[in-house]
């Protein structure tokens, strides 16, 4: 069972993301530089947050011509797991693994403030450790995390439960009062129609600690785990 961390000019949540596999699940994650066009044998490829590439063009858009990109689609192809956070979110749309855009966030302002998920699915490999409707609480920290979709590839989303985590309240009651970025259905993470990448703005490898203020972002990262070693 191998976990990658893929590093772009500009990630900075790789370590993080390198912690939380090590120190939370007692794993040995591999660093891949975007550079590279091996991943070295990997299960589940994570791509952290941050600002590849500085984010100059637009979120993802430089990183999605990497050369270890074209590597990760094939891993995805495969079957492979795919997990991208915030800006590793952001380059899974603009490279087409997972449908949709991020805009700047309605307010127009960064937004750093731990919040509120409903757990809208439990059967994937991402989620099995979680209840449906569970409300979890993991951070965010994004400008563009305001994700939008045209009218009929939304709800063709939404027809295919592809929604994983939506913005709530602390009873699970999802309302725009709760949204902060503006994104379209209150959406937070998705998966393709497969079920093997998942994208997700907020970082569960900052809720690993309950010193920190929440815990529960282990429960992704055991939840893959334990798909990992029931698939052998």
């Amino acid at each position: 069972m191998k976990f990658g961390v893929i590093t772009f000019p500009g990630s900075n949540c790789d370590y993080d993301c390198h912690q939380a596999v090590e120190e939370g699940l007692g794993l040995k994650p591999v660093r891949i530089w975007h550079r590279e066009t091996d991943l070295q044998g990997c299960d589940c490829i994570i791509l952290p947050g941050g600002f590849s590439y500085g984010d100059y063009l637009r979120t993802g858009a430089i990183a999605r011509f990497s050369p270890v990109m074209q590597k990760v689609k094939e891993h995805a192809e495969r079957g492979g797991l795919v997990i991208g956070i915030c800006n590793g979110f952001q380059i899974l749309l603009e490279s087409g693994l997972l449908p949709g855009a991020m805009m700047v966030n309605r307010g127009l302002q960064f937004v750093c403030q731990t919040v509120n998920l409903s757990v809208e699915r439990n059967d994937l490999a991402f989620t099995n450790k979680l209840e449906k409707k569970q409300v979890i609480r993991i951070p965010i920290a994004h400008k563009e995390g305001n994700y939008y979709l045209d009218q009929r590839s939304l709800k063709e989303l939404e027809d295919n439960h592809q929604v994983v985590f939506r913005y709530c309240d602390q009873n699970g009651r999802i309302s725009d009062a709760e949204n902060p970025n503006g994104s379209q259905n209150n959406i937070a993470g998705i998966v393709n129609q497969k079920g093997n990448v998942l994208g997700m703005m907020p970082h569960p490898e900052r809720a690993m600690e309950a010193l920190l203020g929440s815990d529960q972002g282990r429960l992704i990262f055991d939840s893959i785990k334990a798909h990992l070693q029931k698939v052998g």
